[in-house]
């Protein structure tokens, strides 16, 4: 089930509000439980078994780390068996195919491949069982006694199919405690209708011209850059629209989930956009693999080794591909240049070549990211720069991109903090802040109708992060 569909909106929400809502405390938990299982089986009817047999190896190793804290060897082997179990299940069902392709390549070998599906989010619910196993170990947070409230945690339905990745110690006092008041529900509701108002009026638009680009047979030197900025776009907005509906549903029902994203393309440096991108997965993999492996407090060599393994697995995360890991590696490359070289000199130049020189780099990223195979990137990339015997510009790319011109101008807009810092300042007045807090109401039922009649005649709604 997606949050932009007519099912979602209006049925499932309103049903569990009203029931969620209506019951005492105590019973929340385990409405949300049953929903949130609902909600998985709707679009996975056999591998929400998987997340519930998953779910409960993370319980009980949890328990078992817990009650033999004093044995520091037996409480560690509890705790690693847990995460094993779920990097394992996660290794498999996301990774054997391309393990046998790439086997098959090698050693010319003709192993069938498994061909099978990918659970929905199992690359965000494994992550946080493994993360709540691991921080349990550490002392970072309380064993949880209640299953239904640990399966809660793992099968929230807001965040389990795109994230954010939400770790236990960020809901733990929450799931035992939480009040909403009518200034939560009222964010909530805003975060809501604008993420969805991103994914459906912004993202699937994009997207349709990437589709478009991608198929054309007519390429062009601008063809392939309106592509890519296009790209960079509809992930973002794809992306950071799913985040910030999680969070509106989330703040509703009383849960404060972390940030996903803050306006990552006005970044100075890759340093600073991976601040700004993907928080939630950038931060999790710092704490759980770089800083275990000795993160800047070894020797140089291993410093910019764990740089590598954390950005080569970083990569694979996102996909069973080798453009994935190729992705991940070209950030190491130039994560480490500036460390090395950089970073003090993108801090001292003008503003606007620090931000392209970014910005160019990440717009590369994307290419690699999308391509269909190794060859494609080197194709597209080439293309980019002038090479592969294409023309600057047709007839085609510039019909595209007249008849995308809005879309572009808003998306662009709309990736920077411009509205957001305008709105705030104008909210200094008194007379224009009632006036905003009148005209913010009709805008997102505006925005909500109009989402709806593209939900209810559109068929381009797929969310780009289900597939990792």
């Amino acid at each position: 089930m997606l949050f932009s569909s007519i099912s979602f909106l209006y049925y499932f929400v309103p049903i569990l509000f009203f029931i969620y809502f209506l019951v005492p405390f105590k019973f929340k938990n385990f409405v949300l439980l049953v929903t949130s299982l609902f909600f998985y089986f709707w679009g996975e009817p056999i591998y929400v078994f998987l997340m519930i047999g998953i779910s409960i190896v993370g319980y009980v190793f949890g328990l078992l780390t817990d009650r033999y804290r004093e044995n520091k060897k037996l409480s560690k082997f509890f705790m690693l068996f847990s995460v094993v179990i779920s990097f394992l299940t996660l290794g498999f069902f996301k990774y054997a195919d391309f393990v046998i392709e790439n086997i098959n390549g090698i050693f010319k070998t003709n192993i069938e491949l498994l061909k099978i599906a990918l659970p929905i989010g199992i690359s965000f619910y494994t992550f946080q069982i493994a993360s709540y196993n691991i921080d349990l170990y550490r002392g970072n947070v309380k064993v949880q006694k209640n299953l239904v409230s640990f399966m809660t945690y793992v099968s929230m339905f807001p965040q389990l199919i795109a994230g954010p990745i939400v770790r236990y110690q960020t809901v733990e006092k929450e799931l035992y405690e939480r009040k909403v008041t009518v200034d939560d529900v009222g964010y909530g509701i805003r975060r809501f209708v604008l993420g969805l108002a991103k994914k459906v009026l912004i993202a699937n638009l994009l997207g349709e011209f990437c589709d478009i680009s991608k198929t054309s047979t007519e390429q062009s030197v601008l063809f392939v850059w309106t592509y890519v900025i296009a790209y960079a776009l509809h992930i973002y907005f794809d992306f950071s629209g799913y985040s910030d509906m999680a969070i509106g549903l989330g703040r509703i029902l009383g849960f404060h989930f972390p940030e996903n994203f803050d306006y990552p393309y006005i970044s100075n440096s890759i340093t600073e956009f991976w601040r700004r991108w993907h928080i939630t997965l950038s931060t999790w993999f710092r704490d759980y693999v770089y800083i275990p492996l000795g993160g800047n407090r070894v020797s140089k060599i291993k410093w910019l080794r764990n740089i590598v393994v954390v950005w080569a697995l970083t990569g694979l995360w996102h996909g069973a591909s080798w453009n994935f890991v190729i992705w991940g590696l070209f950030f190491a490359v130039f994560l480490i240049i500036e460390k090395l070289f950089l970073y003090d000199k993108l801090n001292k130049i003008p503003k606007i070549f620090s931000k392209s020189y970014t910005l160019i780099l990440v717009l590369i990223s994307w290419i690699i990211f999308d391509a269909a195979s190794t060859s494609d990137i080197a194709t597209r990339v080439g293309m980019m720069f002038g090479f592969g015997n294409v023309p600057f510009s047709n007839f085609e790319t510039l019909y595209y991109i007249k008849s995308y011109a809005m879309i572009f101008i808003i998306g662009i807009i709309g990736a920077t903090p411009c509205v957001k810092n305008i709105i705030n300042k104008l909210r200094e007045n008194k007379v224009m802040n009632k006036v905003l807090n009148v005209s913010e109401i009709l805008v997102l039922l505006l925005l909500l109708v109009v989402s709806t009649a593209y939900l209810v005649d559109g068929s381009f709604n797929p969310f780009l992060y289900f597939r990792f």
